[in-house]
């Protein structure tokens, strides 16, 4: 496949990592050892996870991201390859590990998550200068923080359509072209808490006042995740800001990878229906990270075309969403 020669639906620039995964009663409290109930791996990071959720809902996807020379790397190749992921562009870096992600999941779902990000470190400005073809020709690209900000901004200046930068993991001082060169801008409550030096976001208010300060830093449309409360959004050109309603979910398994199911599935129906307005779409992506949050694992528990009852035009979402 030559994918110079190919239309994407979704282009995702960043992250590849393996996820050791430790299932627990609780999250242990610092300096205290626990028993564990159940040891798995997972293929992870966020840029990769994004990429596969959209791949999943049928966006023709592909990826630029670097991977260790060792088993994992190999492995983790292969199985993006066999997800339908365009890996033409997924080096792997002679003496470098794969990143890896320690991951501890409690029984309510609660997680908390260390990275070591190896082979991920290399993706650089190089890496989108290798592929000018692909960025002119690519719907949606997705970004995020866990590969060099250098790579990252040159990935945004080369793009021409319609891109989403998810800032996790959350960093302070963030350079302004960052904020600025993003079509849409996406954190989750917390990060968003860190970005603007609010002490937190706890509910739909703050996170109004969160996306006026974002706004204010140089974002332009700005989409702030609140999990079991929804999520709430501004577009590039209007004050006004809308929540958009969350989905009762009958049993929360998991919540590791809900917010990459999101931004993945925004991406896939934002390149699909381009018509379509944005809240619809937040609404649509919203149905995904519900449905993922009730299976297991991080890529294992993004659905499939069919698996999330979704209308056929996502005009019907309307009543989803209301300004707030």
């Amino acid at each position: 496949m030559s994918s110079s020669d190919d239309n994407y639906d979704v282009l995702v620039f960043g992250s590849c990592i393996v996820d050791f995964i430790s299932y627990v009663p609780r999250l242990p409290k610092v300096g205290e050892t626990i028993h564990g109930t159940r040891f798995a791996t997972g293929n992870g990071g966020k840029g990769a996870n994004q990429c596969v959720a959209a791949a999943r809902l049928g966006s023709r996807s592909a990826m630029i991201g670097k991977l260790g020379d060792d088993p994992w790397g190999a492995g983790y190749r292969a199985t993006l390859s066999a997800e339908g992921v365009n890996v033409d562009m997924v080096d792997i870096v002679r003496g470098e590990s794969t990143g890896i992600a320690q991951i501890n999941v409690a029984d309510n779902g609660d997680n908390q998550i260390v990275i070591v990000t190896g082979a991920n470190k290399r993706l650089g400005p190089s890496d989108v200068l290798a592929h000018p073809d692909l960025f002119e020709r690519a719907r949606i690209l997705i970004c995020q923080l866990e590969t060099p900000l250098e790579g990252t901004i040159a990935a945004l200046q080369a793009f021409r359509g319609i891109s989403i930068v998810n800032a996790a993991p959350a960093e302070t001082d963030l350079p302004r072209s960052l904020l600025s060169l993003a079509t849409i801008f996406c954190v989750n409550e917390t990060e968003a808490a860190l970005l603007t030096d609010m002490p937190s976001v706890p509910d739909v208010q703050h996170a109004k006042a969160a996306v006026h300060k974002l706004r204010d830093m140089g974002c332009n449309t700005v989409i702030i995740t609140l999990g079991e409360k929804g999520a709430v959004f501004a577009n590039s050109d209007s004050a006004t800001v809308y929540h958009v309603k969350p989905l009762k979910v009958n049993k929360v398994v998991d919540t590791t990878g809900a917010g990459d199911a999101f931004i993945g599935a925004l991406a896939h129906f934002v390149a699909k229906y381009p018509d379509a307005e944005l809240g619809n779409c937040i609404a649509a992506a919203n149905r995904v990270a519900a449905w993922s949050v009730q299976k297991p694992g991080t890529q294992s528990s993004f659905p499939r075309v069919g698996d999330v009852e979704l209308p056929a035009d996502l005009a019907s979402l309307q009543d989803q969403w209301e300004c707030i």
